[in-house]
């Protein structure tokens, strides 16, 4: 206790988040998604393609 943990909240809206419709809507995604990089193995690898 007292450590890292994810909010629930925060995960529900990133995982019913529709698809991107526009660069900026790719960037708002992968700003609230990188929130949690530290908790997704892999992240970079993941969001570089929506990146690019």
């Amino acid at each position: 206790s007292g450590g890292i943990a994810v909010d629930p909240a925060k995960v529900e809206v990133v995982q019913e988040w529709g698809t991107p419709e526009s660069v900026t809507e790719i960037q708002s995604f992968l700003g609230l998604a990188g929130y949690y990089r530290r908790f997704i193995e892999g992240f970079s690898k993941l969001a570089l393609p929506l990146a690019q």
